[in-house]
């Protein structure tokens, strides 16, 4: 009896120590395969239709089917997908430093138009896409959907992923244009996010004006309050350091407070059920502004590169899965029967991809340059070209949330979910490889001589890295730039809004804020301090 009960416990631990051994295995070849497609990405640097996002996803798809072919047809990839491990490990990292390295200025310039197109032109591209699959769905031998099932679609399709334009794409010769793409991209996503999640919390079988009334509200009350929660978070970093002075003792301390403050900022947005990506995004924008300018010299180097490495690593290792995930036996056995269904599917959702965004970015476009006087403001036709060949391709964002809809524990029996995971994975492995291969060609077809609009250009206060394409030479704030005339009538703020709040946002800025919260200026000091030393030539603000 105890023997056999011996026996037993052995053999248990015996299994337990082969899976630990395999989880190990697995995860020494993929961070060897990481470890490939930077080397590889480099090599390519210079090629005319390849970036380091479709390198990692084309050796991700090697690697899958190597895998697939060893197990004998089993498995395709080393690790599960999990949408938890996306959105609460992978993705804050991305976006805080998309955030934190931001253009300050460039970005709040066009603001109102990186909120049209991220924002509205969401909004409109989900309500085409999905008033499409409700009428194409509809003819194919599919399975059963619900208004749900349909407005989920909408929204998992509306989310955009523009990091092979970004890539591409110059700072300093196109500000305007990568400030657009990089901003909506931003938006987009966490637009895509929140409409998703409000989507899954309605009861939408039996819609009315009252219920379309609260969904609104739903979606704007989480628009408002991720973003305040995020600056909330940023400021308070800001005051604690301030105050604090870390420095005078530990370097390492400010640093570990800077990045556990910012991902608090993004797992209390989800604690409250709030959109984590925008709250992340503005904490990112607000620290760059404060809690960077608070901190020793030594520790601004180490945090901009540790942002910026941590954001391409995790870009680099999402990439890299979905090329493996792309051949997931489970999911392609059962449209095995009917490929031509699946080949259908995808091919429809990808024309009202196409056509969904056109639907909005054209038309806004359009408003937004009758609202610019300066021709050096307006979005040129060419431009928006780019910017709505910018917006076809999907990636993880659309994955993740396919996943979440279509899925339970990355793991489906139903046919008809089955087609849509596979749909997923086809629109973003064709849209990333092919498009993004096209997109050098395109813009050099397009945009062959940019210049540089010197009144885009930006000055020195945001922490800028040599790794990120969005950081060019200069660095931006609020505050710089030549004098900004003071509006003098109602005509003047009218005809020129953006510089008149800019203007008003500096005074508040230097009367207020910096003052309470730091900044550039205003850093506290401390005699013998690497900031001491850095900026002993500069007037103190104490």
């Amino acid at each position: 009896m105890v023997a056999t009960h011996l026996a037993a416990v052995f053999s248990k631990l015996q299994t337990l120590s082969t899976s630990d051994h395999a989880s190990v295995a697995s995860m020494n070849l993929f961070v060897a395969l990481l470890c490939a497609c930077i080397v590889i990405g480099h090599l390519l640097e210079e090629n005319r239709w390849m970036n380091e996002s479709i390198t990692a996803l084309i050796i991700g798809l090697f690697t899958g089917v190597i895998i697939l072919l060893t197990s004998g047809g089993k498995s395709s990839h080393l690790l599960v997908f999990s949408e938890d491990l996306f959105f609460i490990y992978l993705l804050p990292p991305i976006i805080f430093n998309a955030g934190f390295q931001v253009k300050k200025k460039q970005f709040f310039r066009n603001f109102i138009t990186i909120m049209m197109f991220g924002a509205v032109g969401t909004l409109i591209s989900c309500t085409v896409i999905s008033l499409g699959v409700i009428q194409f769905f509809k003819e194919m031998d599919i399975g059963s959907f619900d208004i749900g099932d349909f407005l989920a679609i909408g929204a998992i399709f509306a989310a955009t992923d523009s990091v092979c334009t970004l890539q591409v794409l110059n700072q300093d010769e196109t500000p305007l244009l990568y400030s657009l793409v990089f901003g909506e991209g931003v938006v987009n996503d966490a637009t895509s996010v929140v409409l998703f999640n409000a989507i899954q919390s309605f009861d939408l079988t039996n819609i009315n004006p009252r219920i379309a009334l609260e969904f609104m509200g739903s979606f704007l009350y989480l628009f408002l309050t991720s973003t305040l929660l995020g600056v909330a978070v940023g400021l308070l970093s800001a005051y604690i350091i301030k105050k604090l002075y870390f420095g005078r003792h530990s370097t390492d301390r400010e640093f570990a407070l800077m990045m556990l403050m910012a991902y608090l900022s993004y797992i209390m947005a989800e604690l409250f059920y709030l959109s984590g990506i925008l709250t992340v995004f503005f904490c990112g924008i607000v620290m760059s502004h404060y809690t960077w300018h608070n901190v020793t010299e030594s520790s601004r180097v180490t945090t901009k590169h540790a942002f910026a490495t941590l954001s391409f690593v995790f870009e680099t290792f999402i990439f890299l899965y979905v090329g493996m995930d792309a051949l997931d036996i489970e999911k392609w056995r059962f449209v095995n029967d009917s490929p031509g269904t699946s080949v259908a599917v995808s091919s429809v959702l990808l024309a009202l991809v196409m056509a969904g965004r056109a639907a909005f970015l054209f038309p806004l476009s359009f408003l937004s340059n009758l609202a610019k006087k300066s021709a050096s403001e307006k979005i040129s036709l060419r431009e928006q070209i780019v910017i709505w060949w910018a917006g076809l391709m999907r990636g993880a964002v659309s994955m993740a949330l396919a996943y979440n809809q279509f899925t339970r524990a990355g793991h489906t029996q139903l046919r008809s979910n089955a087609i849509m995971i596979t749909s997923t994975i086809s629109i973003v492995l064709f849209s990333t490889v092919v498009f993004g291969m096209l997109t050098k060609p395109l813009i050099r077809l397009l945009l062959p001589h940019p210049k540089a609009t010197t009144s885009m250009l930006s000055d020195p206060s945001t922490p800028k890295s040599i790794t990120v394409p969005f950081l060019g030479s200069g660095q931006d704030s609020f505050e710089d730039g030549a004098a900004i005339p003071r509006p003098s009538s109602i005509r003047a703020f009218l005809t020129t809004p953006t510089h008149t709040v800019h203007h008003y946002w500096r005074k508040f800025d230097d009367a207020f804020m910096r003052p309470v919260f730091g900044g550039r200026g205003f850093v506290p000091f401390v005699p013998g301090s690497p900031t001491e030393r850095s900026e002993h030539n500069q007037p103190q603000w104490q």
